[in-house]
């Protein structure tokens, strides 16, 4: 959710920023800008809509020789998708890129308005360029406007700002919203808010912490932290090959990482999964000592894959797990106690919601546990310890292997805990271990079951809503059917537990109210199946994602037969994915970007 990325160097600072812009597409915008500083002259440039619009009014624009510059996408929050509410925002002699919210923008506005500043856009973030401007005119230097700036802002932020009063240099801070800085052996600095713009042009990248602020110039790149104390910079090195973001033959990236789903599990499960039991190298068993409860806490998707957790932990693990939505749990006034593991689940580890609680639970002592697909993001630096998903980059907003990853892990850590607990016998374990083991294979796509969902898809463009219904492990996982739904095909959609139908939404039910029933063999199908058939006698239509035959469905999609209810998850999962996906095909949507979503919700 929106990105940002900076450039000082030499002849290519075009090039660095409309390529970082594109790297950082897949995190959703609605407008896109830069601003490029070259002596005493400022160059910007902005444009609502697909990055391309702004390729487009730049192709004229060719800087040559020294410059910094600074660009931006943006996902509206504060005012709508304009030009002049898109990024960067200018000043008298200053311009500013912002992730994040200001809170407190409100009353700073009302200060510089009342100054005789006059804004042009309904932006939080331009309060920064004019509060620096307002500053730089009786602050000794710069760098200390731009500090004294920071100490009055409140809220989540990483910045970039350039100003003609030093035009070689880049002042950048990060709080609550992601920023790194990268260097290559031309002595170049390049900003982004993810790794993937960096790459091809840093050699080593700086993963800056909460409080973290400086600048940098050709010759310099002086760090602070929230003490405003000198600090000395860690690089860590930047991988190379951007390979895995590209679509490879696929139509979209979202069906790529459908397809790719069983390779990104076998790496899930790599090491972990031993003769006779579950190894996690990065745990220390004792993070689990003392422990009487699993708190799990996320948003969207991964609250789906917590929620689908919570079952396995009690099930296997014997020890109780409860389940917060993230945005909910920072203002309930939780009893957050000392016996409770909090775990927080987030394919970038930088969502700004979940972030937030992995705080409210270190402050309250809690011990901390971070399930993420992104190696030195926010949530894996502050948790006590991690596990990463491995499910490589994920450029579809819609999440599907990156689900798919978490459920995986989720799945062995509960298994993991149940050997330090003791509460599975010796066979047990092996039956969940070869389950485990047959999850790459569970989530193959034939061509057969693509074609079979690709042509059943055209009868689902219309009616008045879904139902997507399932029982125990399969109610969540209905939840999140009905999500992918939503986010790419914009059709109203609903999870519910099968049980619930009768308690009030069978008020709906008729041919135009479309039931995408999941009905494992495994697991409660008999139960399910009554379920469905009091759904099918109001004449609502049926699509039964099941390996068992049902008379009553008006339209099947066949599994396999499996001996564990966690393989018929997985490869219903698979078929959820690609529903969604060709019925939005047929909408004619936007697959991988799809309307008003951002990838990384660095926002509240």
């Amino acid at each position: 959710m929106c990105g940002i990325v900076g450039f000082v160097g030499t002849n290519k600072v075009k090039d660095v920023l409309l390529d970082g812009l594109k790297e950082l597409e897949y995190r959703g915008y609605d407008s896109a800008g830069i601003a490029v500083l070259q002596g005493e002259q400022f160059s910007s440039y902005k444009a609502v809509g697909k990055l391309d619009n702004l390729v487009q009014k730049v192709a004229d624009f060719k800087p040559k020789g020294f410059a910094i510059g600074i660009g931006h996408t943006r996902w509206a929050t504060h005012g709508k998708p304009t030009e002049l509410n898109a990024h960067p925002h200018l000043g008298t002699s200053s311009y500013v890129v912002h992730n994040g919210i200001i809170e407190n923008y409100q009353e700073i506005k009302n200060q510089l308005t009342q100054d005789g500043v006059r804004f042009l856009s309904q932006t939080d973030t331009e309060v920064i360029v004019h509060l620096f401007e307002k500053h730089l005119a009786v602050e000794k230097t710069p760098f200390e406007a731009f500090e004294k700036t920071l100490s009055e802002l409140e809220g989540a932020y990483a910045i970039l700002l350039a100003t003609k009063s030093m035009p070689d240099t880049i002042f950048f801070a990060k709080n609550g919203s992601p920023m790194i800085v990268g260097v290559n052996d031309e002595n170049e600095k390049v900003f982004a808010s993810s790794d993937a713009p960096l790459i091809g042009h840093a050699k080593d990248v700086l993963y800056l912490s909460d409080g973290d602020y400086g600048y940098v110039s050709p010759t310099e790149l002086q760090l602070f932290n929230s003490d405003a104390k000198n600090i000395k910079p860690t690089f860590s090195p930047l991988p190379t090959s951007k390979l895995s973001a590209q679509k490879e033959g696929f139509r979209f990236f979202m069906e790529k990482e459908i397809y790719e789903q069983s390779d990104v599990i076998s790496d899930a499960l790599l090491g972990r999964i031993q003769d006779d039991g579950i190894n996690f190298d990065e745990l220390d068993p004792a993070l689990f000592d003392g422990i009487n409860e699993i708190k799990l806490c996320a948003c969207g998707t991964s609250y789906h894959a917590a929620l689908a957790a919570s079952y396995l932990f009690e099930r296997y693990a014997k020890v109780r797990a409860s389940v917060e939505i993230a945005s909910e749990l920072r203002y309930k006034e939780p009893l957050l106690l000392k016996d409770t593991l909090f775990v927080v689940i987030s394919q970038s580890g930088e969502t700004a919601d979940t972030l937030e609680t992995l705080k409210m639970a270190k402050a309250a002592g809690l011990k901390t546990l971070v399930i993420c697909n992104v190696d030195n993001s926010s949530m894996v630096r502050l948790a006590d310890a991690s596990v990463l998903t491995r499910a490589g980059i994920e450029k579809g907003v819609a999440s599907t292997k990156a689900f798919a990853t978490q459920m995986s892990v989720l799945w062995m850590l509960s298994l993991y805990v149940a050997q330090i607990r003791d509460t599975l016998t010796k066979k047990a374990m092996q039956k969940q271990l070869h389950a485990l083991r047959e999850v790459p294979n569970s989530v193959k796509i034939n061509d057969a079951l693509h074609e079979k969902i690709r042509r059943l898809s055209k009868r689902y463009l219309h009616g008045h809503g879904f139902f997507f219904i399932g029982r125990d492990v399969f109610f969540p996982l209905a939840l999140e059917g009905a999500l992918k739904l939503k986010e790419i095909t914009y059709l109203h959609a609903e999870g519910y537990p099968s049980g619930e139908m009768k308690h009030g939404p069978i008020a709906m039910a008729d041919p135009e109210l479309f039931t995408i029933a999941l009905m494992p063999k495994t697991l409660l199908y008999d139960k399910t199946k009554s379920n469905v058939e009091e759904l099918s006698a109001r004449d609502s239509t049926i699509c039964a994602i099941s390996p068992v035959t049902f008379d009553k469905a008006d339209d099947f999609i066949q599994t396999k037969s499996h001996d564990h209810y966690m393989l018929e998850f997985f490869e219903m999962m698979v078929a959820l994915q690609l529903l969604s996906m060709e019925i939005s095909v047929r909408l004619g949507n936007d697959v991988d970007m799809p309307r008003n979503l951002a990838k990384s919700v660095t926002v509240e």
